[in-house]
């Protein structure tokens, strides 16, 4: 059962961390509020750029369900800048859970594809990106 697996690391305002224990150790970021401030959003995937580079974790799960509101600035700073860094650390893989709202997924898609083509040469295109519906299914991939 995951259940077992899991080993909670750190708990923000608006989301946790946790280890997954597995072949491939995996880091889930979990939102626990509708929306993720800038500034706690930067903090919490700092904290993650720690994790990567002390236990060389390759994978990341990003459970946003909770989610309702999008930011695009956060978005662009998550793919410009923290991606950037975290693919030099060795993070290839990025498995992210959408919220099942249709809106919040097209605007996801619409912001993913402004960042595509303001940065076509952003190293985050060489991330293997993956879409789950749950934790289960994100970590099997």
């Amino acid at each position: 059962m995951l259940q077992d697996y899991l080993e909670k690391k750190k708990d923000f305002r608006h989301a946790s961390i946790t280890l997954i224990r597995s072949n491939e150790p995996t880091l889930l970021v979990t939102a626990t509020a509708t929306y993720i401030p800038i500034d706690q959003f930067k903090t919490i995937f700092n904290e993650i750029t720690s994790w990567v580079k002390e236990h060389g974790i390759r994978k990341l799960i990003f459970d946003k369900r909770q989610l309702t509101v999008f930011h695009q600035p956060s978005m662009e700073w998550y793919f410009v800048e923290w991606k950037e860094q975290l693919f030099d650390l060795g993070l290839t893989r990025h498995v992210k859970i959408l919220p099942s709202d249709e809106v919040f997924r097209q605007s996801v898609k619409i912001g993913r594809n402004k960042i595509n083509e303001a940065f076509p040469n952003g190293r985050f295109h060489k991330m293997e990106i993956l879409y789950a519906e749950s934790v289960e299914q994100a970590v099997a991939l």
